[in-house]
């Protein structure tokens, strides 16, 4: 039996034909085209399907289902996108559409929810029975993945974990409205803000120095890492405070539900243990009562093909 996992993000469509051994054997993409009408879209997606399925030679029978993985908020089993602004969908319903073309059964679900149900399933976090996963990349997102099913909430929003705040007094404002969002110091983007205001006092540092042709528009993360593991006291200081805006999120998290194990996935995920270590001490520190920490903290480690195996084994987790 195979699965098909799909990545429908803004600018791309991302499938992948997954075997019973969580292996994504055949992948394809193509362009969203998100200024188009659903039905386009959708139509090209399960063109997509097609494409994988002519590819390893199967035929529709041998489709235990199909699971697709969009930003916003989805009914799973119902199988509509409830919501999505990068793609403006609004109560679509993806399985009529794609059912079509294709005969089978299809899922929809939260883009950060399909990689963290990737990673609990046959990454970093396999065996563990209660996870959040914590995607750092241009936002924070999230997932919370509990005995192998996802917590969507009571309306499907469950996991917007980036929008918790951690500076109430003179917050950074946030995408979403509000002010002082977790997302604004521990994201990606953030951590290159930071750095870029860090240079700008100290332009000696290695930082431009790495940075393409020396420019601080042209910083991004791994510039940062690499400056502070050549001893670059600027660029360590950059993380130092960093990782603790990252630790501030993570701690309320473990407080609130005390995951066995918090997986630190996005961009982020490849520095690993520069990562994770520094994280992991900071927590340490601000552990309710001075409690040892118990939940395990970990680097993810799918990459992007977290999201699509996730998406592709919907269907046997409902």
């Amino acid at each position: 039996m195979y699965y098909l996992g799909v990545d429908l993000g803004g600018t791309t469509i991302k499938v992948g034909l997954v075997n019973e051994s969580y292996q994504i054997i055949q992948s394809v993409s193509g362009p969203t085209g998100r200024e188009r009408s659903f039905e386009e879209v959708l139509k090209d997606m399960a063109m997509l399907c097609k494409e994988v399925m002519q590819m390893e030679g199967i035929t529709e029978k041998e489709i235990h289902s199909i699971g697709i993985g969009s930003p916003g908020i989805a009914s799973p089993n119902e199988g509509v996108i409830l919501s999505s602004s990068n793609l403006n969908f609004d109560h679509v319903n993806v399985r009529h559409e794609i059912q079509k073309y294709i005969d089978a059964d299809v899922y929809v679900e939260n883009d950060a929810n399909c990689a963290a149900l990737g990673e609990v399933i046959c990454g970093a976090a396999k065996g563990e029975d209660n996870v959040i996963v914590v995607t750092l990349g241009t936002g924070v997102g999230g997932g919370i993945v509990n005995r192998g099913k996802i917590n969507r909430g009571s309306f499907f929003g469950a996991g917007e974990i980036g929008h918790q705040v951690i500076c109430y007094d003179n917050g950074l404002k946030c995408g979403c409205g509000r002010k002082g969002c977790w997302e604004q110091y521990a994201s990606a983007t953030a951590l290159i803000r930071q750095a870029q205001a860090a240079v700008e006092a100290h332009p000696e540092s290695k930082i431009l120095e790495l940075a393409k042709e020396g420019k601080a528009e042209n910083i991004n993360a791994k510039v940062v890492f690499d400056a502070a593991q050549a001893g670059d006291q600027v660029a360590d200081d950059v993380l130092q405070g960093y990782f603790k805006y990252i630790a501030c999120g993570v701690t309320n998290l473990i407080n609130i539900l005390e995951p066995s194990m918090i997986v630190l996935g996005g961009g982020m995920s490849a520095q690993k243990e520069y990562l994770t270590n520094p994280v992991t001490k900071y927590v340490q520190e601000e552990m309710y009562g001075g409690l040892s920490l118990k939940t395990k903290i970990k680097a993810a480690t799918l990459g992007n093909d977290a999201g699509i195996i996730g998406a592709a084994l919907l269907g046997t987790t409902l």
